[in-house]
């Protein structure tokens, strides 16, 4: 069985990992790649792994939706995806961008959360990267939070686009961390959303290339064994890692799994972290989670698991 998938906006860091993942995938093929900037050239010159003459293209919606792919994946800037989406009406659609995460039409993808209830849906919400190291930190405790949990995050520059700007130029970046959105940032928004309780987000751009940090301090309403409540979440889980200690952004840069734990307790105040690769774990592995689930395949096809 084959199942074909449409990238719209393949040019960005993550398009190129999704691209990759799909190359050594067993089930799905891709048949389109849309990027302004490389119209015509073969994906197989850019993507290592990649193999075939696809070549990639400029396409407006109505060309996504005339190639006939089962499923369309849209790696778009935010406020971008809604002519695409109406002109999909029959395909399975995965949004990388935060269009749809608010959206209750929609399933929000993350899998190792949310999967009882992503059978049989079409349009997927894939969450953010900052957003699924806060959700895979704090889920395991969201009976038991007390006030607001504090989240203090830095990227790699790389969650900053291709676009330039200060926050993904590296000579501007050597030898700092670059505060920014001190108030209302979306991830924020996201997380109080999809764990139903408040929490305060304050992100940082540092000075390597991918990869997330994530500390979260949070007050809970009782003591509890703080490892044991994560062991029970994810211990079943391969793209989940249980750390003893904070684990580090090397460890994970590259990698598919998130990595949690590293917990310091004091009575009910707990802090844990988590590390995760911002594009993969934080996008396209978890698309590709997602179009699994979507397709009825074994959730982690065509995902490296080492």
């Amino acid at each position: 069985m084959s199942i074909t998938v449409a990238l719209v906006g393949a040019r960005g860091h993550t398009g190129a990992e999704l691209i990759a993942l799909l190359a050594d995938h067993p089930t799905f093929d891709l048949v389109l790649a849309s990027s302004r900037a490389l119209v015509g050239e073969r994906v197989a010159d850019h993507i290592g792994g990649f193999v075939g003459d696809l070549r990639f293209c400029e396409a407006r919606p109505d060309e996504v939706a005339s190639c006939g792919a089962d499923a369309v994946v849209l790696a778009l800037p935010n406020d971008l995806s809604g002519p695409f989406v109406a002109a999909l009406p029959d395909a399975v659609i995965v949004d990388l961008s935060a269009d749809h995460r608010f959206d209750d039409r929609w399933h929000y993808g993350l899998p190792e959360l949310t999967r009882q209830d992503a059978g049989g849906r079409k349009r997927i919400a894939n969450p953010g990267c900052y957003a699924t190291a806060m959700q895979l930190a704090l889920a395991p405790f969201r009976d038991v939070l007390k006030g607001t949990p504090q989240c203090f995050g830095v990227s790699g520059y790389s969650g900053a686009g291709t676009t330039p700007s200060d926050k993904n130029d590296p000579e501007k970046l050597a030898d700092n961390v670059q505060p920014y959105a001190p108030f209302d940032h979306i991830h924020e928004r996201e997380v109080s959303r999809h764990i139903n309780h408040r929490v305060r987000f304050l992100p940082h751009v540092g000075a390597y290339f991918r990869g997330i940090s994530m500390t979260v301090s949070a007050t809970l309403s009782e003591r509890v064994d703080a490892n044991q409540r994560l062991d029970d979440a994810y211990a079943n889980e391969p793209l989940v890692r249980i750390s003893a200690t904070p684990p580090w952004v090397s460890d994970n840069a590259g990698k598919h799994h998130a990595s949690v734990g590293g917990v310091a307790q004091r009575e009910n105040e707990l802090t844990i972290y988590a590390t995760l690769d911002n594009l993969l774990k934080g996008a396209a592995t978890q698309a590709v989670q997602n179009l699994n689930l979507a397709f009825g395949i074994r959730e982690h096809e065509g995902i490296p698991l080492g």
